[in-house]
């Protein structure tokens, strides 16, 4: 090969290298640090009607949510409550679940405990769907609207509320009755639930003060 020839492979080898070198071999861990936040999304406040509304409770037991163990669920306790005392009054479907196999629903925090007749989902993973007769109770009940709160926020919250919109459910998220370890389990949750396809058009985000009946 001439040296004009090999100076002129050399030049489409080095272009070849620029084009698929650094960008393509990088990965998001490469960039993790340098990554910022997007804007936090827009809450909104939340009309139901009570008879086609469920509130879920999901995982709220003594071994999930204590001060010791996760203090920002036990900080959560008291919209818990207030929304779970307003459902009650509301005569809304109110539906649990607990989260280890250890656990049974005399473990569910008292604040929220259950009453007799009410449905207790066992532990059966993160989405309360699957192996459940979940679907068809909400069915049967003709529930279309479901308000979702439970800890941890990127395990029980994301799965079952994905998959409750993904099903044709609308679903209502009051970020401050959900909860995790820390804070950014829960922005990831949120960042989900408000940008995923079909999920998002299915999902509101809310406060509990801002869900009325």
């Amino acid at each position: 090969m001439g040296t004009h020839k090999r100076a002129a492979a050399a030049v489409v080898f080095m272009a070849a290298c620029d084009l698929a070198g650094p960008a393509s071999a990088q990965t998001v861990l490469d960039e993790w640090s340098r990554l910022a936040f997007p804007p936090a999304p827009a809450l909104k406040s939340a009309k139901l009607d009570p008879a086609t509304t469920a509130l879920l409770l999901l995982d709220f037991t003594h071994q999930t949510c204590s001060q010791e163990r996760r203090p920002r669920c036990a900080a959560s306790v008291p919209k818990l409550k207030q929304l779970h005392d307003r459902a009650r009054a509301s005569g809304m479907l109110v539906v649990y679940s607990i989260a280890t196999a250890d656990s049974k629903p005399a473990d569910i925090l008292p604040e929220i405990a259950p009453r007799e007749g009410d449905t207790v989902l066992p532990s059966l993973g993160p989405d309360k769907f699957i192996k459940s007769e979940f679907e068809k109770l909400l069915r049967d009940r003709k529930i279309e609207t479901v308000i979702v709160t439970g800890t941890a926020a990127q395990t029980t919250v994301l799965h079952t509320a994905s998959s409750a919109a993904l099903r044709g459910f609308k679903v209502v998220v009051p970020v401050d009755a959900m909860s995790s370890n820390d804070a950014f389990p829960e922005a990831y949750t949120v960042w989900h639930l408000a940008n995923a396809a079909r999920i998002m058009a299915a999902t509101t985000l809310t406060r509990a003060d801002d869900i009325s009946y």
